[in-house]
């Protein structure tokens, strides 16, 4: 009779924890590489030595602390990929300040959101991405901008003090739009008024386990949460994830991924600079065909990316003409990885060390990876292993406990990258992470005599579309809004491209009509363009339960009947 307790894994690993904090880490590796090239942003045309890089940090963190912010004061950031962007997250970890991390495609609403619940009281922003004016949005929600002060008091946000307003492709020539904005120039100004002696007493002050970043996940509810994440979760996944992938100060690694997720925060940035490795920037926003001619130009060892971002590179016409021939490896994670795309990534890109990685938010992010040592089958077929000092259990969904191996249950988590939990929200942290300290990830899976995990499903109802979470209710919360929509069900269907996308069963009131456009256009103004439903079915009624829940499995069922017919 198998044991409960053989599904349960724990990796000790024979190197110790860092147990310092990101700014003595980084320091550190200044030192050790002072000349080393730090990072590349082509866009910016614009390169810096890790000493360069160091000074940059610290002028900005002085600058911080010359504007009124200190240690445990919270500064989001809206942007898209820049060097300042990377400044912002190493300055406020040299202070202890916890950066924010906002969504660059989020409209007004969810800002506003994201602002409130983290009690954000400090904001950098660039003036827009694509058809996106983040100077109008934010005016529109806080029209107390257009006073005399660069010090705000807003009745919407009223812990937002200062909004830091910044060009990346002219950071020289900012203008301000309105007396409520502060420039990039005038941060950097008031840097002179503070001392590197009293920049290296506030780093003085800092430990392991203090907070440093906040993210937006969400779970069932649909509400996003803000996960907070110490030093020590951080820091140590990036280290051990570069040891996994044998980087060194010899790589460079092309982030294709948005900062603003672990995955490029933590994962890319984090992991280049916790062993003296290269940041390198094409675009400010994913674009396969640059992707690949920075491959080249900078001859790039190290890719990371959600698999829709290795698809498109790999469909582009002129593929066969780039020279792909530094790459060796890179993570590729956030969606269901196929087969067939691994097989083609090690082949056609040369990246015969890429990586399968799984993990969550609340996990910092990485749990699982597989090694340039597992056999083909399963580096396409799990998600590997868990890191060194990790602990992963699989248990059962109705009972809580372990199954024996090769049965399906709940993965769980525990170990130095769990979360310290939710801002402002002990209630929701006690349901995610029990008394014993186990994150219950929600996913489903199944783990083999030697570790290996492989992903079977979601117990929650979390929509994945091309590497972004996508939350039902937050969805539904918009859509039934609309003065015409009687009830709403909203789940995902399975997608060639993106791996998932969104589908939305609506029911209208008696004698109402609306059209597939006019839904779409008023989802526009409240939510991010992924959000927006792909599929939209008006129905007279839904399949339901006989306690009155609805069966979105059975929704998702005729949805595809309806598509495969």
């Amino acid at each position: 009779m198998p044991t409960r307790a053989a599904s349960y894994f724990h990796r000790g690993g024979e190197t110790p924890l860092l147990g310092s904090t990101i700014a003595e880490h980084f320091l550190a590796i200044v030192s050790q590489f002072p000349e080393r090239e730090a990072i590349v942003s082509l866009p910016q045309q614009c390169r810096l030595s890790y000493q360069q890089l160091s000074a940059a940090i610290d002028e900005l963190a002085r600058g911080l602390l010359g504007i009124g912010f200190t240690k445990g004061d919270r500064i989001g950031i809206w942007s898209t990929n820049n060097i300042e962007w990377l400044l912002l997250q190493m300055a406020t970890a040299r202070i202890g300040i916890i950066l924010v991390n906002i969504n660059p495609a989020y409209r007004p609403r969810e800002l506003a959101y994201a602002l409130e619940r983290s009690e954000v009281q400090g904001l950098f922003v660039i003036p827009g991405f694509r058809s996106s004016d983040y100077v109008s949005m934010l005016q529109e929600l806080i029209p107390e901008l257009q006073n005399n002060t660069t010090r705000i008091t807003s009745k919407a946000l009223p812990k937002l003090q200062r909004i830091v307003l910044y060009d990346p492709l002219s950071p020289l020539q900012t203008k301000i739009p309105s007396p409520g904005f502060t420039s990039w120039q005038e941060v950097m100004q008031t840097a002179q008024t503070i001392s590197q002696q009293q920049l290296e007493q506030q780093t003085l002050k800092l430990d392991r386990d203090d907070v440093i970043n906040i993210q937006y996940t969400s779970g069932t509810t649909g509400f996003p949460k803000a996960v907070m994440l110490s030093h020590f979760n951080i820091l140590n996944n990036a280290w051990f994830s570069a040891r996994a992938m044998h980087f060194t100060e010899q790589d460079r690694l092309l982030v294709c991924v948005p900062f603003y997720h672990c995955f490029g925060m933590v994962l890319a940035n984090l992991l280049c600079f916790s062993v003296g490795a290269c940041v390198v920037i094409s675009s400010e926003h994913f674009d396969a065909e640059k992707a690949l001619q920075t491959v080249e130009q900078e001859k790039c060892t190290a890719i990371h990316g959600v698999p829709t971002m290795f698809i498109a590179e790999l469909e582009l016409d002129n593929f066969s003409t780039f020279n792909l021939s530094s790459l060796r490896t890179g993570i590729m994670a956030g969606a269901p990885c196929p087969p067939e795309l691994m097989k083609r990534v090690i082949q056609d890109m040369h990246c015969s060390e890429i990586l399968i990685g799984y993990g969550e938010t609340e996990a910092s992010p990485l749990t699982h990876l597989t090694t340039r040592d597992d056999s083909f089958e399963r580096r396409i077929n799990t998600v590997g292993r868990n890191l060194p000092h990790q602990e992963v259990k699989i248990v059962d969904t109705e009972t809580g406990l372990t199954v024996p191996l090769g049965e399906i249950g709940e993965i769980c988590f525990r170990g130095y990258h769990v979360m310290r939990g939710y801002y402002g929200e002990p209630e929701k942290t006690a349901e995610t992470i029990n008394e014993a300290g186990w994150l219950y990830s929600g996913d489903l899976g199944t783990m083999d005599e030697h570790g290996y995990v492989q992903i079977t499903g979601r117990r929650k109802e979390m929509i994945i579309r091309g590497g972004e979470n996508i939350y039902p209710r937050e969805i539904e919360d918009v859509i039934f809004g609309h003065p015409a929509v009687a009830q709403v069900a909203v789940f995902g269907v399975p997608d060639d491209f993106y791996g998932e996308q969104v589908a939305a069963w609506i029911e209208l009131h008696s004698g109402e009509t609306l059209t597939e456009e006019e839904l779409r256009e008023f989802c526009k103004d409240n939510m991010a363009h992924f959000k927006i439903p792909e599929y939209i079915r008006f129905v007279k009624e839904f399949p339901m339960t006989v306690t009155g829940k609805l069966q979105k499995f059975k929704m998702r069922e005729e949805m595809l009947q309806g598509r495969t017919a």
